[in-house]
């Protein structure tokens, strides 16, 4: 959040640079004073983290180039093999922890729902209620707990923290193995404790976990490391990985393979390119059939009580999809209700979220408090509730059995005598993917009393709500599918014989409405419910209902991933510049003091300000005898320093030595290590002798990096450098004779609080 402790600029890389005192003395006043103080710390899953950005921009040093020269063809097929190799790799990953999670799910939950409905045949309702309630609470303490003492960042639904990090934020825990394990066992016993939450977000969570994991050769603290992904030691090859494993997350949580691709492209990735998508489609392809073949094997009977559960396929093509004009309008109606109630939904999100935070700020024990709480709330919903319900005759001629015994099944008995089944009780008293298929029924087979669809919106609305938020792995699709389509299937039951729509199909709509109205996705959203349900013939009517569901919610406020990346404090770039940035230009915002290095540097300044600083990028100025007048020759990485130094290729004179160092190094030693294994500053033994030394910066130097006027338009520097994936863009100055770089862009720098903070008078909206 953005009052979580503004840091002052000695955290990470906010303006990321310096100058000389020589040139701050020519300086403006105001750029030589003026500090960035935009919060540098954000709320991952339910923590706070110290937060900073990844480098997608290619440093071409000497060192790299070298490196590039000499790679023999035999390197470059090796590189695009492991490519692949690990795109498979994403797959197969992704594809057996979807199945395992629906496997553990749907046995946990199983047998759960079955030792409540035996205790109730025998009519021991209040033991009923307890091992309900009790084995919920058991579940759900297992899922806080290790979410708030293992791993606070698997929380929630993972989604935005993923395309934070695809936009550039990189926090320590986002992506780290312990994550991914809480992500999983979190996720499962979540969901199995009867918790309006879904298993979809928290897979595209973990779909970006193992693809991290992969991508940087296995974990070293666990001793899981392979030396030939020396290749991907780079954030931009990495980025790749996790944009495929996102993917392959939707994949194998809706078994969608092509909405997967989509939802990475749409919702999740920031930089996108046609080769990335033929690799995508491969990895979500893999996933596809890893599940075929996995749930082939259960149709057998071998997985325990994983029946027709688990893996959602809610198959309602049994209905005719023939329409008329009234139906339309009924359709136009659902996408204006699918926008309120979705705009409401996220408002509602909000605030609970800014309430929870204040008390998971608390601690651990207060989270699982928290979560214990919301269980028992669950529980008393899920069991009470029913008793409202009027027990219904069975239907006759019914081919499956009625009342259901047993788990699953449509005609829960509950409290209601012979031959009679209770409606609430059937979408209570069940999965959530149970409930769901419920919903979607064909109207022959199945009837819904208005008053049961209503209890249940108000319920599952609410519960939702309340759900998302706590210490617990939790996605927001299923919430939203059970609510959209319980009112879409009061619509169409109220309609009756006006419509020639099946209440089963405008369930579907509903469920579809109220995605458009909360997530604000269409391309993606309409393919993924369209292989969930394989239904083409809906596809118009999809298209309809999603288009006025997004422009309507559209107008209230923002999807609720963008909601959360915000409220969390992620610096997201969003890829049009804010209107009243075209009122500024990139010198406006510049931060200072600038600290810059000579190309041949002494050691002692070079350890001072990586001490006394947390800046990650200098930009290196050419003095005579280099050059005739002081000029820019690039810029250096805070990491690159790091490695240099602890190499301790160190001259007496202030001699170039770059030939040396060149056979000293591999461009591989300066790639980015995996989560918190680079070369730290307290790594370094330097003696007093070296401290009076020189190192030649030259090899590790960027002389290529990007740079722009500082006359230019701030809202083009904005998008230059969203574009592009940039860390750090320097400003230089437009005319000659002053210092040769006036500052450094970052994204910090481009953070409303900060323009707003130097310039208050400026309205953010137009």
């Amino acid at each position: 959040m953005e009052d979580h402790g503004h840091r002052e600029q000695d955290e990470f890389e906010i303006d990321d640079d310096k100058e000389h005192s020589m040139s701050m003395l020519r300086e403006p006043f105001l750029v030589r004073n003026r500090k960035n103080n935009t919060s540098q710390i954000a709320i991952v899953g339910a923590n706070t983290c110290p937060i900073e950005s990844l480098d997608y921009e290619i440093a071409e040093n000497e060192l790299f180039k070298q490196d590039w020269r000499s790679r023999k063809k035999v390197e470059i097929f090796q590189y695009v093999f492991l490519k692949w190799t690990l795109a498979l790799l994403i797959g197969l990953g992704t594809g057996l922890v979807g199945f395992f999670n629906n496997l553990a799910v749907e046995n946990i939950a199983g047998f759960k729902l079955l030792l409540t409905n035996n205790l109730m045949l025998q009519n021991k309702y209040y033991q009923a209620f307890a091992t309900y309630a009790g084995s919920n609470v058991v579940l759900a303490i297992a899922a806080g707990a290790l979410c708030a003492y293992i791993a606070p960042a698997a929380a929630g639904s993972g989604i935005p923290e993923v395309k934070a990090y695809l936009n550039g934020v990189d926090a320590p825990s986002i992506l780290a193995p312990a994550t991914l394990f809480v992500k999983i066992f979190g996720s499962i016993f979540g969901v199995a404790a009867g918790f309006v939450v879904g298993k979809e977000g928290p897979m595209v969570h973990t779909g970006a976990c193992i693809a991290s994991l992969l991508g940087q050769g296995g974990s070293r603290k666990y001793h899981l490391t392979w030396k030939g992904l020396r290749y991907f030691k780079n954030d931009r090859d990495r980025r790749d990985l996790i944009t495929c494993g996102s993917a392959a997350g939707v994949a194998a949580a809706f078994r969608a393979p092509v909405g997967g691709v989509l939802f990475a492209l749409e919702e999740a990735a920031s930089w996108w390119r046609s080769a990335l998508l033929w690799r995508t489609f491969f990895t979500t392809a893999v996933v596809a059939v890893v599940l075929r073949g996995l749930i082939e094997i259960c149709r057998t009977g071998k997985c325990g009580l994983f029946g027709q559960g688990g893996l959602i396929m809610f198959d309602v093509n049994s209905a005719k999809a023939t329409y008329s004009t009234p139906d339309l309008l009924a359709v136009i109606f659902l996408g204006v209700i699918g926008g309120v109630f979705g705009s409401l939904y996220n408002f509602c999100v909000d605030k609970v979220l800014r309430t929870y935070s204040i008390i998971n700020e608390r601690g651990p024990s207060f989270k699982v408090l928290l979560v214990i709480v919301i269980s028992l709330l669950t529980s008393c919903c899920s069991y009470g509730l029913p008793w409202l319900s009027q027990c219904i005759p069975c239907p006759p001629h019914m081919v499956e059995q009625c009342p259901t015994e047993g788990r699953s099944g449509n005609f829960k008995n509950f409290q209601c005598p012979p031959n009679h089944y209770n409606d609430l009780a059937s979408l209570f008293f069940n999965t959530n993917d149970d409930a769901i298929r419920n919903l979607f029924t064909a109207g022959s087979e199945k009837e819904f009393q208005l008053s049961t669809l209503l209890v249940f919106f108000v319920a599952i609305f609410c519960l939702g709500i309340v759900t998302y938020g706590t210490a617990v792995p939790s996605g927001l699709f299923i919430p939203v599918i059970l609510a959209g389509a319980s009112y879409g299937r009061l619509v169409g039951t109220l309609l009756g014989h006006l419509s020639n729509l099946d209440v089963g199909l405008f369930a579907l709509l509903g469920a579809a409405s109220f995605l458009g109205g909360t997530m604000r996705m269409t391309v993606s959203l309409c393919v993924i419910l369209l292989e969930l349900t394989n239904d083409l013939l809906m596809l118009p009517l999809m298209m309809l209902v999603l288009l006025i569901s997004k422009t309507v919610a559209d107008s209230f406020n923002k999807g609720v991933y963008d909601q959360i990346v915000k409220m969390k404090g992620l610096p997201y770039m969003e890829a049009h510049a804010e209107p009243y940035m075209r009122h500024l230009i990139a010198s406006d915002v510049v931060t200072g003091p600038l600290v810059t290095f000579s190309g041949i540097e002494k050691v002692g300044n070079i350890l001072q300000v990586l001490t006394t600083t947390g800046h990650n990028g200098f930009p290196v100025i050419d003095e005579p005898p280099y050059s005739d007048a002081p000029e820019l020759c690039g810029l250096v990485l805070r990491s690159h320093l790091l490695v240099l130094l602890k190499g301790k290729r160190f001259t007496k004179q202030r001699v170039k030595k770059g030939s040396e160092i060149m056979r000293s190094f591999k461009a591989h030693d300066f790639g980015k290590a995996g989560s918190g294994k680079g070369v730290k500053l307290e790594d370094l033994e330097i003696t007093d002798e070296e401290m009076e030394m020189y190192v030649d910066l030259y090899p590790i130097t960027n002389t290529s990096p990007y740079t722009v006027v500082e006359t230019m338009s701030l809202a083009k520097a904005a998008v230059l450098f969203r574009e592009l994936g940039l860390r750090h863009l320097c400003v230089v100055p437009k005319t000659p004779g002053r210092p040769p770089i006036v500052g450094i862009l970052t994204r910090h720098d481009f953070t409303p609080e900060h323009i707003l903070g130097l310039y208050p008078h400026i309205k953010p909206h137009k």
